[in-house]
């Protein structure tokens, strides 16, 4: 497989018009004092499926082979790949079979098998998930759509950025969340090609800074799965692809603790009325405990899912 490019996300654009919700950039006064910068949130939380995957598992799926279709699609997810990924296979009459943890978000399993896929379970703390998959794809044919680290993947998630770089004007700042680095590289793509001037900025979960270990060292470093209520980001490593993208193009990566996400999750439903999930208020929190960085600058953050337990959810604050 090819090295995704710009032209690739502009391609995975074509393929989900129509399909995929192109989503707001919402603004609140509130969070701009707070901040004291401007800030636009592109609400992947009102995307299909309730969070930006959708729009890469639809560009990757649409470009599998008619034999590969066939056999199934096959993919290990937290929760919002799992999601994006079933729908993804439920409009192109594709079966679906996801590798979910045992700890993952009962609403975001309700959602994946309601979808239609296939769930199987397995512990994110003592077994492979990429073994438990690999198994499972010899056995069945299914062909693997990972979550992140797949060139119509980043691709299609390039997409969000495009979107809100189109929407809106001269943008200093773009905060995106960061797990395996799908969605940030293909911002990166976008943000280089239609906005150079832009700082873009990653942002993970402080207990699984893995990338911004990496980034220092100049080289992958792998951890163990972070304990963190982002679980959408309770990733152990970068991927291969999106890696160096990362490395290449962006301007730092931030962090941000589990009372940070917290907060910014409670004041994105009391003051922009949005529910968020922890992972999608990464950057939000970053956008807060770093204000004094972004102050005066139009800043885009990228709300990238919506898809939380309302029992967590309840915790914000």
């Amino acid at each position: 497989m090819t090295a995704p490019t710009y032209d690739s996300v502009a391609a995975a654009a074509a393929t989900i018009a129509g399909v995929a919700h192109r989503t707001p950039a919402v603004t609140s006064r509130l969070l701009d004092e707070m901040v004291g910068a401007t800030l636009f949130l592109k609400c992947e939380n009102l995307q299909r499926a309730g969070a930006f995957k959708f729009r890469g598992a639809y560009t990757a799926v649409s470009r599998l082979p008619a034999d590969r279709r066939r056999a199934g699609v096959l993919a290990y997810s937290s929760g919002n790949h799992a999601q994006g990924l079933s729908l993804a296979a439920q409009l192109h009459d594709v079966p679906a079979t996801i590798v979910m943890p045992h700890d993952a978000p009962a609403p975001k399993v309700a959602a994946t098998q309601g979808y239609g896929a296939t769930v199987i379970r397995y512990d994110r703390y003592t077994q492979d998930r990429v073994a438990v998959a690999g198994e499972i794809a010899e056995r069945t044919g299914a062909s693997i759509i990972p979550p992140f680290d797949h060139p119509d993947v980043i691709a299609g998630q390039g997409t969000a950025v495009a979107e809100l770089l189109s929407d809106v004007d001269d943008l200093d700042v773009l905060l995106v969340p960061l797990g395996g680095g799908g969605l940030l590289s293909g911002s990166l793509l976008s943000a280089g090609a239609l906005s150079p001037t832009t700082e873009v900025y990653g942002v993970e979960p402080a207990a699984g800074d893995d990338a911004l270990q990496s980034l220092r060292a100049g080289h992958i470093v792998e951890i163990p799965t972070p304990r963190t209520i982002a679980d959408g980001a309770q990733t152990t490593r970068l991927g291969d692809r999106t890696f160096p993208i990362i490395r290449e193009h962006v301007t730092d990566i931030l962090t941000a603790d589990d009372d940070a996400l917290r907060h910014a999750m409670g004041l994105l439903a009391t003051r922009a009325k949005l529910v968020v999930e922890p992972t999608g208020a990464l950057g939000l929190a970053a956008a807060i405990g770093h204000r004094d960085r972004f102050a005066g600058s139009r800043v885009g953050i990228v709300i990238s899912g919506g898809n939380v337990d309302p029992t967590l959810f309840a915790t914000a604050g």
